[in-house]
């Protein structure tokens, strides 16, 4: 489905910074020096780097430990990362979630919170949980990851990501990407989850999953939306408002083999083995400019045993409400401004 612009979403070019100034105080930034921007690249080129070479580490790993090869005083110590990964769990790491700033230098990131006074004081001082339902998904979130390495985003910071239950198992893997507060995305976990106040029984859900992955594309924005509808089934069960937030640039920094066995393999372990690349063709992210948005949070009743009618209802103001945020803050962002959005 193709979502066309209306006259009225979008700002106008000569509105785009009122718009900016009526949620964020943009305020002009120095120069990025050389170094800091190497250092950005690097550091999140680190991510990116772990999806493609730690799999196969893991494997040649279990191989030399088992054939002792080429030796076993040399298989040892290859294979120590591989030990020392196993016997640490995956844990959301906040301290050094803040030391990664250069990212967010390199990436150009701004973010944009529509109601944040309301949305940091229901959360902080009054208890009150939230399903933040995350589009696009992209190959690997740069734009997720810089929400919560922006000073703006530290006191969500204990916020858990749902993610496929795969990648809470995979040595190195998890160790990396699980300094963001990683979660199982089971139904049964997430209805526990969503039973503690604030902060900690507040829940990000990546509403495309694995399928919006293999759409990512610098061209065209396609999100995967019509047949996800188990967050609002699960949002109404617990009664938890859910905040839309749209990623700009998610999409558009890694492209991906969208075809062939690791692609199938992908989809079907809900993790991503396919080959993607970035700048120089290499598994190093481009800096296009990200930028977070969070709208304004839908209320969701309290229904025990919602009927299909109650899915679809909250379904379609979800939906409605994230074709909004594509279409008034598009413009922000170069790449995108002359992007359409289509949802299948």
């Amino acid at each position: 489905m193709c979502l066309k612009e209306s006259k009225s979403a979008p700002p106008k070019p000569g509105l785009k910074r009122q718009l900016s100034n009526k949620y964020q105080d943009y305020k002009m930034k120095p120069p990025v020096s050389l170094f800091r921007w190497l250092l950005g690249m690097s550091l999140a080129s680190i991510f990116s780097m772990t999806y493609i070479f730690a799999p196969p580490y893991v494997v040649t790993s279990i191989f030399a430990l088992l054939f002792r090869y080429p030796s076993a005083h040399a298989a040892g110590i290859y294979a120590i990362p591989l030990i020392l990964s196993i016997l640490t769990p995956s844990k959301g790491r906040p301290w050094i979630v803040g030391m990664l700033t250069p990212m967010l230098d390199y990436f150009q990131f701004e973010m944009i919170i529509e109601d944040k006074a309301t949305l940091s004081d229901n959360i902080l001082n009054k208890g009150k949980n939230y399903v933040f339902g995350v589009q696009p998904h992209g190959i690997i979130s740069f734009c997720g990851m810089c929400s919560a390495i922006h000073p703006d985003g530290a006191e969500y910071r204990t916020v858990k990501t749902a993610v496929a239950s795969a990648l809470l198992h995979i040595p190195i893997l998890k160790n990396i990407m699980g300094i963001f507060a990683l979660t199982d995305a089971s139904g049964s976990n997430l209805r526990k989850i969503l039973k503690r106040p604030g902060a900690e029984g507040s829940v990000v859900i990546y509403i495309g999953g694995m399928a919006e992955l293999f759409m990512s594309s610098r061209q065209e924005e396609r999100l995967y939306l019509n047949n996800r509808k188990g967050f609002i089934k699960l949002a109404l069960r617990e009664g938890v408002d859910i905040v839309p937030i749209y990623l700009f640039g998610n999409t558009s920094v890694l492209s991906v083999i969208k075809n062939g066995p690791l692609a199938a393999m992908s989809r079907k372990l809900k993790l991503s083995f396919t080959w993607f690349w970035g700048k120089y063709n290499l598994p190093i992210p481009r800096d296009d400019k990200l930028l977070y948005v969070a709208g304004k949070p839908i209320e969701i009743p309290k229904i025990a045993e919602p009927t299909q009618e109650d899915i679809d209802k909250y379904h379609k103001i979800y939906t409605d409400e994230v074709v909004r945020l594509f279409y008034t803050y598009k413009h922000e962002v170069p790449l995108y401004a002359n992007k359409t959005l289509f949802i299948e």
